[in-house]
């Protein structure tokens, strides 16, 4: 059983940046695959962005490719979403998830994911 803690959201004007963090309950955190998804209003929930277990590979949605940077620190059970140049359209509910895999492998669909932060609130004013 793993829980996930988001922080870091907020309120930020379009250009500015916000870095979320997901923190994990128990010893494993480095035998899980992470995501970041959102979820807009009147919207399905997407993937943003997802790494594997060492951090050494990564994948990120079109519309954050550049602006964004998923890392994790394994030693702290944390994984992070610097997010940069943030837009109107990034306004959502960012959430965390986090699903067993194997070393290389990275996990990108929501269907993937087991474990589920309770979501933290990015909202970005123009």
């Amino acid at each position: 059983q793993v829980q996930l803690v988001e922080s870091g959201g907020g309120l930020v004007q379009a250009g500015g940046s916000l870095r979320l963090s997901c923190t994990a309950s128990g010893r494993t955190f480095s035998s899980y695959a992470m995501g970041w998804f959102r979820q807009a209003p009147g919207k399905d929930r997407d993937i943003v962005a997802c790494i594997s277990r060492s951090g050494g590979s990564t994948y990120y949605t079109d519309s954050v490719q550049g602006r964004f940077t998923i890392s994790r620190d394994n030693a702290v059970n944390t994984v992070y979403l610097q997010m940069n140049s943030l837009k109107p359209e990034d306004t959502a509910v960012y959430y965390c998830a986090a699903d067993w895999a194997p070393l290389a492998t990275i996990r990108c669909s929501q269907y993937q994911y087991d474990y589920w932060g309770q979501g933290t609130q990015v909202t970005v004013s123009s």
